[in-house]
């Protein structure tokens, strides 16, 4: 089972316990949505979730408060970037209750996923599936909106535009065939109920790859890496332009890099740290190498990866300046992918042949012998750039 990625806490988490629910009318929960809030807070979360039906109330109360509240989620809570203490926490629940809210559903969902994705689960036999998921057909709850309202119109809340799509990322993954652990015709949630909110994310993360701010982008990062596990994610991602985005994203970064004025950039866990930007080459190269993987099932992929020849020449560039092994690894890995793709299987209709040999000429063009040359000089502890330097140096001299 595929754990969660760890995402940094709210930042006015402390002062979620202190959140009175009787006197935020505009929420419009029941009373017994009301008691149901009070008694998952009094409980450990494993109890509530222990019967399907109980966990599938609670998320559909979390995602109704979130609805409500999220109406104001561009309040004095989405301009807070650093988490606060007790004091300022409680000071932000005053002045924008809705806005704590709103933190307070989607930490409260995102703590669900992860007890869902864990062995516990497993052991007592609940899952995101069988909550998330309803009915005789398995469809996903109706509710689900409530996420991509909040990612669509909560510009300048990093914390609550990346946790929410996180989330929105893993409940979808489970209805993915290729997730069903090799059976995709058992019976499982609906893969038809979850093709439009995969769309959707997607559409929401290639609008924000558009984006010339890191931050920005970074609210993107753990959903877009999330749905690269699935073929199904890979292909609609692709099938969006995500391809041209995710290169022109490497690119801007790989300048900034070369240019001598590293700048902190948020990493797929939130963190700021000195080397974050080295973090977010690493993720945004790894999404790129996950989509080399559609190259032989797909035409489409290999001309949206031989288009104006930039995702070769971002990866070349990647492996030229990446100052970490795991991001050349990646980026050699991807090279690798291309430089031996196929078009035998699934040939472009009535189109040019996009194969192996036109990856490899964009990459003699693009400087990769120069490249490979300086890093069969280097000694890296991972075998697998060493593999693939190797096996990149004899196709590129046997072929040109």
């Amino acid at each position: 089972m595929e754990e969660i990625a760890k995402i940094p806490p709210s930042p006015v988490a402390a002062a979620f316990r202190h959140i009175q629910w009787d006197p935020l009318t505009s929420l419009r929960l029941t009373p017994q949505e009301t008691a149901l809030l009070r008694m998952a807070e009094s409980n450990p979360l494993e109890y509530t979730l222990g019967d399907a039906r109980d966990a599938t109330m609670y998320v559909r109360v979390l995602l109704k408060l979130l609805a409500e509240a999220s109406l104001n989620v561009a309040g004095q809570v989405a301009r807070i970037s650093e988490v606060c203490n007790e004091q300022l926490a409680l000071d932000a629940l005053d002045a924008d209750p809705l806005g704590v809210a709103t933190h307070y559903a989607i930490a409260k969902l995102y703590t669900i996923l992860t007890t869902l994705s864990s062995s516990w689960a497993v052991e007592n036999g609940v899952s995101v599936g069988n909550v998330f998921y309803v009915g005789t057909e398995g469809d996903l709850i109706e509710q689900w909106k409530s996420l991509l309202r909040v990612m669509s119109k909560g510009k300048g809340d990093a914390y609550a535009q990346r946790t929410s799509a996180l989330c929105l990322a893993h409940v979808l993954l489970v209805a993915c065939p290729s997730q069903r652990g090799g059976d995709s015709k058992k019976a499982g949630p609906s893969y038809a109920s979850a093709i439009e909110p995969l769309e959707a994310l997607t559409a929401w993360i290639i609008s924000q790859l558009k984006s010339s701010s890191v931050t920005t982008v970074g609210t993107t990062v753990p959903a877009t890496m999330a749905l690269m596990r699935a073929t199904e994610g890979r292909q609609i991602f692709a099938a969006s332009g995500g391809i041209k985005y995710l290169s022109r994203q490497l690119r801007q970064k790989e300048r900034r890099q070369s240019s001598g004025s590293p700048q902190s950039y948020p990493s797929a866990s939130g963190e700021r740290t000195v080397n974050s930007s080295v973090q977010q080459l690493y993720e945004l190269g790894f999404c790129l190498w996950c989509l080399t993987y559609e190259l032989n099932n797909f035409a489409d992929v290999r001309a949206d990866f031989s288009k104006d020849g930039l995702p070769v020449l971002a990866l070349v560039e990647l492996v030229s300046v990446a100052p970490r092994e795991k991001v050349i690894r990646v980026a050699m890995a991807a090279l690798r992918n291309l430089a031996t793709c196929s078009a035998d299987v699934n040939p472009e209709p009535d189109a040019q042949r996009i194969d192996a040999k036109v990856f490899l000429g964009e990459m003699i063009g693009a400087g990769l012998m120069k490249a490979i040359g300086l890093l069969r000089e280097r000694q890296f502890s991972d075998p697998d750039i060493v593999d693939d330097t190797e096996t990149l140096h004899k196709l590129l001299t046997d072929n040109f």
